[in-house]
């Protein structure tokens, strides 16, 4: 039997970003989709989004982090991150919950795109009006 570190496994959404995160203790490498983090996310806005969680917790570097991002743009899979790697810090440690849920982090982003209405060209936009 191995005596392998604990491995807390969570999911986090935003728009139609899903992302699957496995946490394991280690040194704060994080791999997303097989490329590294600093490669996936470019801007240092998203990474920042994404690290957060950390920050406020005083954990960094501190886990190991592997992701599977799918769906959605670059700052939809961020804060599906964001979520999920909160999730996994309430797993390793339920006294944090109180700090991520003051943050905001524990609220997943209800907004959505509006689906397109028959007899018109968008969600909302009608076609032009001709009174004759």
């Amino acid at each position: 039997m191995s005596t392998q570190a604990p491995e807390f496994v969570t999911v986090g959404r935003r728009k139609t970003a899903v992302a699957r995160v496995r946490l394991t203790s280690g040194t704060g490498k994080i791999v997303i989709n097989g490329r590294a983090f600093e490669d996936y996310f470019k801007t240092q806005a998203l990474q920042n989004i994404v690290l957060r969680p950390f920050e406020v917790v005083k954990q960094v570097n501190q886990f190991d982090v592997k992701v599977n991002a799918d769906g959605g743009g670059m700052h939809g899979q961020a804060g599906a991150l964001r979520l999920a790697v909160s999730r996994a810090l309430i797993e390793t440690n339920p006294e944090l919950r109180a700090v991520l849920k003051a943050e905001g982090f524990l609220r997943r982003d209800p907004r959505m795109k509006e689906r397109k209405k028959p007899g018109q060209p968008g969600a909302r936009k009608r076609f032009q009006f001709s009174k004759r």
